[in-house]
């Protein structure tokens, strides 16, 4: 019995037809997506009671750079001996320096697959986040934080706002600009819950009313 792929029959029926004459030689390259000259060579191969001729003349010939069976039976017998639970990368490593089998992890990888050898990976569980929950009232815990910006865009040098947030209401409770973001760490006045304060820049005249 012989077996035809999609392809190669898709080429007996064309060339079938060009040779019977219901097809010129342009439209079978067309169709085949082949050149002329292709097409020609076809229909001189072409034989009416078989469909030897179309199958690609290395058709069942090992490939000039495939691996010897005698080597792939002794890597297969390497991992399921002596490096028994190796993944391929390790395997791979091993070959080299202890075997002297000078092979790549792709070509481990796919002899492996083929004898139905999985690559163990140990897998870290995963790490549990618990997002934290807000402080019930007002005023138990305080957030800062400072930003370094053109915040005048350009009409000034560059500031850093150093902002205080109440974590139970996100209410802001002071902001301020300074020069320096090296200074961000000194201790700051906290404003009244609901009292109004300002952005003072020191570089300009101009201060921003904070949010109630």
């Amino acid at each position: 019995m012989v077996t035809v792929s999609q392809k190669e029959f898709q080429r007996v029926k064309v060339i079938e037809n060009a040779v019977a004459g219901r097809l010129k030689v342009s439209e079978a390259a067309r169709l085949l997506q082949l050149s002329e000259r292709q097409v020609q060579r076809l229909k001189r191969r072409y034989r009416p009671d078989c469909v030897d001729w179309v199958h690609h003349g290395n058709r069942g010939r090992p490939m000039p750079w495939a691996l010897p069976a005698a080597l792939r039976r002794a890597i297969l017998e390497l991992a399921r001996g002596k490096y028994q639970g190796f993944n391929d990368s390790h395997l791979c490593q091993k070959l080299h320096s202890e075997e002297n089998l000078v092979v790549s992890r792709e070509t481990v990888r796919r002899i492996l697959r083929r004898a139905q050898l999985a690559s163990p990976q140990k897998r870290r569980p995963r790490q549990y986040r618990a997002r934290r929950l807000r402080r019930p009232r007002f005023g138990m815990m305080v957030l800062t934080d400072a930003s370094r910006h053109d915040w005048l865009e350009g009409r000034g040098p560059e500031l850093t706002l150093i902002g205080f947030q109440d974590d139970a209401t996100s209410q802001i409770l002071f902001a301020h600009f300074q020069l320096e973001a090296e200074h961000a760490d000194r201790p700051l006045p906290l404003a009244s819950p609901g009292r109004k304060q300002k952005l003072r820049c020191p570089a300009s005249t101009t201060s921003v009313a904070a949010p109630p």
